[in-house]
């Protein structure tokens, strides 16, 4: 597990680039929400061939998780860095200039392959740079992220009602990159010490309790998933709301998952991060059921709030404890957590709605309950394993 420590956190020019990179991911992964209604116009879009966009951010996702350690093996940390988001903007620009379904659809191949690669070599700089204060750098650098996502339709918004029209976003997203490219092009990004011969001679096999919180990640994803997705309709379809109410009561989620994010960057210095991911599966699992089950709008509202605080930070307090376990191999590690991540954005929001068709929105959420108790029974689980086998040692 990771432990806090009594070691100021320093942030360095690189840990600074992993935050700046990260910012700019999440503001480009989140276009695809805000310009849905846009791109179903414009390109004749239905339901189902527009829900392909999203699907397509997931597979790139996991296309990386499958080949990102390997690329860095042979490439190099930087190049594989630099190149992500060459291939991020590359996909945003199509996406700006796409008239045709098939070539949104390249575009957004590009853009969750590009940046995933990218995402994966600044959770292996940030481990790797930061040690046993990882749990501090990654918590920091998603509120990074959180904070941009939330930017992105309101830019979105703002250069449609200015006249520019949505596709602007592209330029907007070429600049920022020009900027950062500019400010830290000349910057070394070191390769991992450990990921060298050693590693490779190791065949890459990452250690049975990485598997474990691995499985762990992609659970709590899912519920993250689950609730991005489909929280906004059931404030419409279920509590009553009108979707203008809904989609002003669904605010309350990223605005808790922001709050979350930077309290948790706060208690990181403080708290173990098995002993802070325990804390927000509770909190979650208090607030989703008042969600979920309260017959009061308010309460719906409140609950979602309370959920999210919990949702916050349990993707990246699992990350860091599943890349402590990795045994020095963070280009690996990093790799195959994309990959759960890509599997989870694939599959949990699909299988949900498949099953609200099937038995309503309502009953289809249980599903969040179930991954939410097999999530905390895992970790319950290693805990007390591991300190059974420590007082065995005593």
């Amino acid at each position: 597990m990771t432990l806090p420590s009594i070691q100021p956190f320093v942030r360095n020019r690189l840990t600074w680039l992993a935050y700046a990179m990260l910012a700019y991911i999440g503001f480009t992964q989140s276009m695809i929400g805000p310009l849905m209604p846009f791109l179903r116009t414009e390109l004749s879009l239905n339901y189902t061939f527009g829900g392909l966009l999203p699907a397509a951010i997931a597979v790139g996702l996991i296309l990386s998780g499958l080949g990102g350690a390997s690329l860095a093996r042979r490439w190099g940390r930087r190049v594989v860095f630099w190149g992500g988001a060459l291939g991020l903007v590359t996909g945003v620009f199509l996406l700006g200039v796409s008239r045709q379904f098939e070539l949104a659809l390249i575009a957004v191949l590009s853009m969750g392959f590009g940046s995933s690669l990218t995402q994966v070599m600044i959770q292996a700089l940030l481990a790797d740079q930061h040690g046993e204060q990882r749990s501090i750098a990654f918590t920091e650098a998603n509120v990074a992220a959180s904070l941009s996502a939330t930017l992105t339709p309101l830019a979105i918004g703002s250069l449609q009602r200015a006249g520019l029209g949505w596709r602007a976003v592209s330029a907007l997203a070429i600049l920022f990159l020009i900027i950062l490219a500019t400010s830290f092009h000349r910057d070394p990004i070191p390769d991992g010490a450990l990921e060298g011969p050693q590693s490779v001679s190791s065949k890459g096999h990452l250690p049975p309790s990485f598997w474990l919180y691995w499985i762990v990640l992609v659970l709590v994803v899912a519920v993250e998933m689950s609730m991005v997705v489909w929280a906004a309709d059931f404030l419409t379809s279920v509590a009553g709301l009108s979707r203008i109410d809904a989609a002003l009561g669904f605010s309350a989620f990223p605005a808790a998952m922001l709050i979350g994010r930077i309290a948790g960057s706060r208690l990181t210095r403080r708290w173990s991060s098995l002993t802070l991911l325990l804390a927000s599966m509770t909190m979650t699992l208090i607030g989703f059921p008042i969600f979920w089950l309260a017959r009061l709008t308010t309460l719906n509202i409140i609950g979602l709030f309370i959920a999210g605080l919990g949702i916050a930070n349990m993707f990246p307090l699992t990350l860091s404890i599943a890349v402590g376990l990795a045994g020095g191999q963070s280009n690996l590690a990093s790799a195959r957590v994309s990959l759960g991540v890509g599997t989870a954005l694939l599959t949990a929001p699909l299988f949900l709605g498949w099953l609200a068709d099937r038995i309503g929105l309502q009953s289809a959420y249980s599903m969040v309950i179930v991954l939410m108790v097999a999530a905390c029974a895992i970790v319950m689980n290693d805990r007390w394993l591991s300190a059974r086998g420590a007082a065995s040692r005593l």
